[in-house]
């Protein structure tokens, strides 16, 4: 049956509290839903490119129950930003690797930093109530 073209589905679905249908083109970041064909050609390779990465460690796609690769949107980024390194900056895959490893340890210590500034800015509340960060 099709559905009118004024067919609200959005409203439709919150209505039916369907948050799946309501929020398909919202999908998280990490989500696998592109099979190796479909992420190959978003970022314009060839599939035994992604697999070769995989088998680097570079990248390592969800599986379904059928073993098939799926990649998220994540994964999809992931593969543009190995592309720049390669393409445009001249990194060989080792340096790819290097590259991905020290960004993930950046992240992990700012991330830690976070934590710590705002572990210290609750005992200077706590102690000292008078002295408010500064923002």
């Amino acid at each position: 049956m099709a559905l009118p073209s004024n067919h609200d589905w959005r409203r439709e679905a919150k209505q039916n509290g369907d948050r799946k249908m309501l929020n398909s083109d919202r999908l998280p970041e990490d989500e696998p839903c592109y099979v190796i064909s479909v992420a190959a050609s978003m970022v314009g390779m060839h599939a035994q490119s992604l697999r070769y990465y995989e088998r680097a460690g570079l990248l390592k796609p969800s599986r379904s129950r059928g073993r098939i690769r799926l990649y998220s949107r994540q994964d999809i980024e992931r593969l543009r930003y190995i592309q720049r390194l390669i393409n445009d900056l001249g990194v060989n895959l080792a340096g790819v690797e290097v590259v991905m490893r020290l960004n993930e340890h950046v992240r992990r210590m700012e991330d830690e930093m976070a934590r710590l500034r705002a572990e210290l800015q609750r005992y200077r509340d706590r102690t000292l109530p008078a002295v408010r960060r500064e923002e």
